[in-house]
């Protein structure tokens, strides 16, 4: 994982712990207030919530307690590889577009940023600038040419 995918983490378990975790004990505690638990909808709304959020926090604690941080100066640019943005054009229609190989829990498409397990990814892995690769994906075979590998 990157050092800026381990930072949002970190600062995301920081936000479930310290402002989630209170809001819903708040919720509970208010809706026990109100009297009988066994009819009472919005109690047992409120400890849903608190299960959901709990299992969301040990994820999270699991994911980062497991994390490896990536050393962003020793990747290289002479193939695609996890970490390296690359350029490719859609060979079919001349469309060019810029990703981020990056791992699972990183990924964003808005951010430009594909999961190393996503067919494109798979594809390019391992190929080098100005290759022509052939990518398996749901849509059939479409062919990308690597215009620019960088870090």
């Amino acid at each position: 994982m990157t050092q800026e995918g381990y930072d949002k983490k970190m600062a995301e378990l920081a936000r479930l712990e310290n402002e989630e975790r209170p809001e819903v004990i708040r919720a509970i505690a208010e809706a026990r207030d109100k009297g009988d638990l066994s009819e009472n909808a919005e109690y047992d709304a409120a400890k849903e919530r608190q299960g959901i959020l709990e299992a969301k926090i040990a994820e999270l604690k699991a994911l980062v307690a497991g994390a490896r941080i990536i050393d962003e100066s020793k990747i290289s640019t002479d193939e695609v590889q996890l970490l390296t943005r690359v350029t490719i054009k859609n060979i079919a229609n001349g469309t060019q577009m810029t990703y981020t190989i990056v791992t699972e829990t990183e990924s964003n498409l808005r951010e430009g940023k594909i999961s190393i397990t996503t067919p494109i990814a798979k594809g390019l892995l391992g190929h080098k600038k100005g290759e022509v690769v052939e990518v398996k994906a749901p849509a059939g075979i479409m062919k990308f040419e690597i215009l620019d590998i960088a870090v």
